[in-house]
């Protein structure tokens, strides 16, 4: 039995999949963007069932695409060249 909502919302939002080929892997991606999440998107990788909310910020740390996103070193730069010129 649910007592308490903490929020119960419903928004429209902008979502682009996307499936694209590098040099190390095929990736299938998902983005949704709302008002919700300060202008951050939620980046799915829709072929390991991992996500993240990611800004600008974010794609720059070190790491994060790699942790968040459940890929390697080499994968997570070609996840961060696509998602630099979509996540502003």
């Amino acid at each position: 039995m649910i007592d308490f909502y903490l929020y119960d919302d419903s928004e429209d939002a902008n979502i682009r999949f996307t499936s694209f080929v590098g040099d190390e892997s095929r990736y299938d991606l998902a983005l949704l963007q709302t008002n919700r999440h300060f202008g951050k998107t939620i980046v799915m990788n829709m072929q390991n069932n991992k996500f993240s909310i990611m800004g600008r910020d974010d794609l720059n740390e070190p790491g994060y695409i790699e942790y968040s996103l459940g890929v390697n070193e080499n994968e997570a730069k070609e996840v961060y060249e696509f998602l630099s010129e979509y996540i502003h």
